[in-house]
């Protein structure tokens, strides 16, 4: 058995002092079990609708069902528990709905590839309910290792709302959402270019498609001009240059098998040459003829490549553009303009077919069956065999990728579903919903009375304009996906012209009279979209009416939506909308907690999540509500390097390994710290020796912090104790009741309570995690162990004022502290608070009783108890102080040496009145008034002369004066050598007129302080000599 399983650990009521050291593996399961059992996270609506308590509201952004959760998940989840712990302390009704994301593409992906390396035959090869089901028995198991690791961190969801994005609750949001969009005409099917990625074989979103930089090649092809009919053609251009063929510059030469026209930009001279003759050109080895015509898009080929300036598209330039509508979204546009006919010459794992629209195929014909790429290479070949490639430049150039395969996406024709993002009900929407002050376009204005317009803001508030340049360059969202995992299309379909089936519907919907559940569309066109065929959307997968329309031969969509459709509705989906009291779990949630407080996410997910939530919210809630106040974009925690942490890359830190080595509030307190308004942080990662995993020095800072609060508060309760037994003969005395009867130590204890208090509450409002980390850190480490722990160790057992404050400063921290390290300040309140109940408490500090600390009151101190004259006293002193430290650490005092201060008189009467506090820190026999003491070591206080005598033994003096003097004459060296310096400097007339006057001042300060320090150093050494 370990020492950690051997440790006892302190329970609720018991009063044993805590163990010498912490150890999280003693505590942390124990403490998450009371918490669990206790039902301290779970919320109720109830107290929200009757007033009684004022709601705050997290949705967990859904974890992928994929795989374990990273660091970004670590660093994002703390965040959000620190703001729901920190306000259910508050006061606030707070809930944290849990849940994960089906993650259509990732999960069906990564299980495809399991069942393959187990030796399974592909997902095309089973029955889709058969596949869907393994999927299932993945998502099953993976979404209980998110649970556990959830909790291994410390995360205070409410576990009985747990939701998934294929849930009961959640496929009946996303049915009725996509009824509703149907229906109101936001959603259609046409025949458009996607992003299509041949690995998955499934279209991409734009925002699913990531932009790289590769090395490729511009080629130029020579296409031979002809007339319609085919015959050859020469063209006399203007300067009488005779062409017979015309060159096309592409980085892509196997879609040129699908080109449907070249063009020309009509100001280019050429064009009229080439119009008058009515030139066409003939395809190589295809012989398609295909027209030439005029398009502004073109760009021009430049008159010198090589002078500044030049358009870096005309450098490479011809004039002449190969038009290919089914493989480029330019070259669409261009089709649609001039109704040129899109030739689809690829399979959908983009290999050259002539399965999929194209028929002329002829010599073509033996690149059939080819990859993209070696399809290239092939063609390619073959133009320079035949004379028509007239030259290769090496080009680098940004490719769209996919997201999910991270092979180039290919664009393809395809009919596919969209959502009409682009309607004002919806983009205008979500520009309107941002506040006022983060707007920096008018394009759509607020709407007056409109209740979720100017409702949303942006920590940090650039983000806001991210967000809104976003939304000016939409395009319509490709929703439908070529999938078995995820929630399927809920429409049946029957071709157009099928005479029985529409008569079919026609009997149906006349049964059915007004009935609002089943919706038709079919045979309309409109600016976006050919509605081909009949289409009748279905409200319910349990409808009756579904079998007569399958058996008119009507058939289900086989695609799926795309996962970020349910995602879209996670602010709703989760909350039980479009009915949340049809389940107990649900009941009231929309109305108590929609919108939520806040939204913590990464920026690369602003326009993939955020917008859409915002979209779907407004457009389907009554009174067109933003689902969440608050938008916070936290920073990405970057390796060393600065590279982006990634398993697959071996710099990725897995958290429960640091939760195993350092315990979960370390790593939670250093991601704390680390979370700054900065766009990326770097962290370095490292080997460790003995598990063979990646950590990072950085949790070691962390783990200090929580050692240090552990033997801080072990030796806040010894003193209590002591101070406790010291006077268990009688009553315990009772603290004074008026502030100025106190110390100035326990004065300045309570101010710098008052003032850290107010500053975790600003920072964490203004999402500032570094500065509420920081302002913690300096209140327990410098502030209650180095300077008041000390301060009050000779006083605290006969002084009843100084052990509340001190009662009140330990129960203070350990609330402050509660959000980001939730562990050890429960395993401290555990045995502290039986203590601190039977205290009188410090005026001006509420704190409350509690049973558990994560649901104690958060600390109320008087703000009239922050004083900044209180606080200027005792830094002063506090620096005096500090300077005496330095002299006895040079001359090397022990520590239990007494020595004696010599100083004047106002500063000895300061000194007197602070009670003690100096000569107990400074470890000071006494202070005295004037005085020459021999072999004495001078300094300088604040422009007064201090002396501190009795440093060395007398047998030891000679030995101590020599090091003094030998120490003094090379300081008196340094001093001489830096007021040099300085008084050049300032002697210097065009550094004194010229430079900043500040900075002038401060070199005369400089100057001044050097000076006096030498005149005490000089004096000093005269008296040794």
């Amino acid at each position: 058995m370990t020492q950690a399983a051997n440790q006892k650990s302190p329970v609720a009521g018991d009063e044993q002092s805590l163990p010498k050291t912490y150890q999280p593996e003693a505590h942390e399961e124990r403490i998450r079990e009371r918490w669990l059992a206790s039902g301290a996270f779970h919320a109720d609506p109830a107290r929200v609708l009757s007033g009684e308590r004022k709601p705050y509201s997290v949705v967990i952004p859904p974890p992928n069902v994929t795989g374990a959760l990273h660091l970004g998940h670590a660093l994002n989840n703390t965040l959000q528990d620190i703001l729901v712990r920190a306000h259910r302390m508050m006061g606030f009704e707070a809930m944290w709905m849990p849940g994960a994301d089906h993650a259509g593409i990732a999960t069906q992906t990564v299980v495809e590839k399991r069942l393959i390396e187990e030796g399974h035959p592909a997902r095309i090869k089973w029955k889709r309910e058969d596949f869907v089901a393994k999927v299932q028995d993945w998502k099953d198991e993976y979404e209980e290792r998110i649970k556990g690791q959830l909790l291994a961190m410390g995360c205070s969801c409410d576990w009985d709302r747990w939701r998934f994005t294929m849930d009961e609750v959640c496929a009946r949001a996303v049915r009725e959402a996509f009824f509703r969009l149907f229906q109101d005409g936001l959603i259609y099917r046409g025949k458009r270019l996607v992003n299509w990625d041949p690995v998955t074989q499934t279209a991409l979103a734009d925002d699913e498609v990531e932009m790289e930089e590769v090395d490729g090649h511009f080629y130029y092809l020579r296409y031979p001009l002809v007339k319609k009919d085919g015959s050859e053609l020469s063209v006399t251009l203007p300067g009488d240059e005779t062409i017979k063929h015309v060159t096309v510059a592409t980085t892509r030469p196997e879609t040129y098998l699908g080109d449907t026209a070249v063009a020309v930009n009509p100001k280019d001279p050429r064009w009229e040459a080439l119009q008058g003759a009515g030139a066409h050109v003939k395809l190589p080895f295809v012989g398609r003829v295909i027209p030439v015509i005029a398009d502004d898009y073109v760009v021009m080929a430049a008159a010198d490549p090589d002078a500044p300036g030049t358009d870096p598209k005309a450098k490479f330039a011809t004039g002449f553009l190969k038009v290919t509508p089914a493989h480029d979204p330019n070259d669409w546009e261009i089709g649609q303009r001039h109704t040129l006919e899109a030739i689809n010459v690829m399979a959908p794992d983009a290999s050259i077919s002539d399965q999929h629209g194209w028929s002329d195929v002829r010599e073509a014909g033996q690149w059939l069956g080819m990859s993209r790429e070696d399809a290239r290479k092939a063609i390619v070949t073959a133009f320079k065999k035949d004379g028509l490639l007239e030259d290769v430049k090496p080009h680098r150039h940004s490719v769209g990728h996919s997201y999910r395969s991270h092979v180039p996406i290919e664009p393809y024709l395809s009919d596919q579903w969209y959502v009409k993002v682009t309607d004002d009900r919806l983009r205008g929407s979500a520009q309107r919903a941002v506040a006022k002050e983060q707007r920096t376009s008018d394009t759509h204005p607020p709407r007056p009375g409109e209740k979720g317009d100017d409702a949303m803001r942006f920590f940090p508030e650039r983000y806001a304009k991210m967000y809104e340049s976003w939304h000016d360059n939409i395009r319509d969202w490709c929703i439908s996906r070529q999938l078995w995992w995820g929630h399927r299309i809920p429409v049946w379909s029957a071709p157009e012209g099928d005479a029985e089936a529409a008569a079919t519907l026609k009997d149906i919907l006349k049964r059915l009279d007004d009935r609002m559940d089943i919706h038709v569309r079919g045979g309309a066109k409109d600016d976006d979209a050919e509605q081909s065929g009949l289409h009748v959307c279905i409200r319910s997968d349990d409808d009756p009416v579904i079998p007569e329309l399958e058996s008119a031969g009507f058939v289900r969509d086989a695609d799926v939506l795309d996962t970020w459709f349910s995602s879209a509705l996670w602010p709703l989906s989760t909350m039980g909308w479009p009915d949340p009291d049809a389940n107990e779990e649900t009941k009231g949630l929309i109305d108590a907690f929609n919108p939520t407080s806040v939204l913590s996410t990464a920026r690369e997910i602003i326009t993939l999540w955020v917008s859409r939530m915002v979209m779907f919210n407004r457009y389907l809630t009554d009174d067109h509500r933003v689902p969440f106040h608050h938008v916070y974009i936290h920073m990405v925690v970057q390796d060393g390097e600065g590279k982006r942490m990634s398993k697959s890359a071996g710099n990725g830190v897995d958290p429960l390994d640091i939760i195993h080595s350092h315990g979960a509030d370390a790593m939670r307190f250093t991601l704390c710290q680390m979370a700054t308004q900065t766009q990326d942080v770097r962290m370095p990662v490292e080997r460790d020796p003995e598990s063979g995993r990646n950590t990072s020095p950085k949790f070691d800072i962390g783990k200090r912090f929580c050692n240090k609060l552990w033997n801080a508060a072990r030796f806040t309760m010894m003193m209590l104790g002591e101070a406790e037994d010291e006077g268990s003969s009688g009553a315990p005395p009772s603290p004074p009741e008026n502030i100025a009867d106190y110390s100035l130590v326990d004065r300045w204890m309570l101010s710098r309570l008052a003032g850290a208090v107010k500053q975790a509450e600003a920072a964490l409002a203004d999402y500032q995690f570094a500065a509420y980390a920081e302002n913690i850190y300096d209140l327990m480490w410098r502030d209650f162990c180095d300077w008041y722990l000390e301060a009050v160790k000779p006083t605290i057992k006969k002084d009843a004022g100084q052990q509340a404050v001190l009662r009140a400063a330990l129960g203070s921290i350990l609330r402050l502290l509660h959000p980001v390290c939730p562990f050890v300040t429960e395993a401290v309140a555990e045995s502290f608070q039986p203590l601190a109940r039977r205290g009188a408490p410090a005026p001006g500090v509420e704190l409350g009783d509690f049973e558990m600390l994560c649901t104690a009151p958060w600390p109320v101190v008087d703000a009239s108890l922050h004083s900044e004259n209180v606080e200027a006293r005792f830094e002063r002193l506090r620096e005096l102080v500090s300077m005496i430290r330095d002299v006895r650490e040079r001359q090397q005092v022990p520590p239990r040496r007494r020595v004696t201060l010599h100083v004047e008189k106002a500063l000895a009467q300061e000194i007197a009145e602070a009670g003690g506090m100096v000569e107990t820190l400074a470890g000071l026999e006494k202070v005295e008034t004037g005085g020459d003491p021999e072999r004495a070591s001078a300094f300088r206080f604040q422009g007064a002369e201090c002396r501190l005598s009795g440093l060395v033994d007398e047998a030891d003096a000679g030995a101590a004066q020599d090091a003094e003097r030998e120490r003094l004459q090379k300081r008196i060296e340094d001093l001489d050598k830096s007021i040099s310096v300085m008084e050049k400097r300032l002697g210097n007339p065009g550094y004194v007129d010229k430079a900043p006057a500040q900075l002038v001042e401060q070199s005369k300060s400089q100057l001044a302080a050097q000076k006096s320090e030498r005149e005490a150093a000089a004096a000093s050494l005269e008296k040794l000599k």
